[in-house]
């Protein structure tokens, strides 16, 4: 383990940051952990150890001291990355070239803060335009919880004119968002397709760390941040 988490960086010798390249990621380390854990676990269940070396890391509420097991390799977190003021007005300015369909896609990923499988499985009476909400159905969310979501004016205006471009493709009820190729034209629109349009939209704004996840984050209370207009 140590060798995992110092080996040299291929970037240099240099290393100042955890990013940079010194030894695996963390999540990789955690990875391999886990047949050694495994293993171990076997070799308990067998009367073979008395304990796992390879600890999982315990805590237990209500005790202020000796609560807390660490495990073996400590688990970091990093904050989401969120795109700064410039960087998302260079975004929405590449997004305005792009289709109604792939406009109205970012919009509501935006206002409704959706997670790729949720935005590309919509279906079209999943739509409220009366009341400017949307259903997010059970099945596609990661808590697997039903839940109602509202989108702003402008995404509403958007959406109106995906609708009706739509129709043009497909009259017929079911997924939403639709693909218009030559050889898929009319099925599904799926996740990988979206997930390449994103990063296209990324890569010409020279945000390349902005993903299909990103606009989840952007949202915390409800409304634009200051300076981050809606790509509505």
């Amino acid at each position: 383990m140590r060798e995992l988490t110092e080996r040299p960086s291929r970037w240099g010798a240099n290393v100042v940051s955890i990013d940079s390249g010194a030894g695996l990621a963390n999540a990789t380390i955690q990875q391999r952990l886990v047949p050694v854990r495994l293993y171990y676990d076997y070799l308990m269940e067998e009367g073979l150890r008395e304990s796992n070396p390879v600890g999982r890391g315990r805590y237990t509420p209500g005790r202020s001291r000796g609560g807390h097991d660490r495990g073996l390799v400590p688990r970091l977190t990093k904050l989401p990355g969120i795109p700064a003021e410039q960087q998302w007005l260079e975004i929405l300015s590449v997004a305005a070239a792009e289709p109604i369909r792939n406009r109205v896609m970012l919009a509501l990923a935006y206002d409704a803060a959706l997670r790729r499988e949720e935005l590309c499985s919509l279906r079209t009476d999943d739509l409220d335009p009366a009341h400017r909400t949307l259903r997010v159905r059970a099945e596609t969310t990661k808590n697997r919880l039903e839940r109602v979501v509202p989108y702003s004016a402008p995404t509403g205006v958007l959406l109106s004119g995906y609708l009706a471009h739509r129709a043009n493709i497909s009259r017929a009820r079911g997924r939403l968002f639709l693909s218009e190729s030559r050889r898929n034209r009319a099925q599904p629109l799926t996740l990988w397709t979206w997930s390449k349009v994103v990063r296209r939209i990324a890569l010409r704004a020279g945000v390349p760390q902005f993903s299909t996840h990103t606009t989840r984050h952007l949202w915390s209370s409800g409304v634009p941040g200051p300076g981050r207009p809606s790509p509505g």
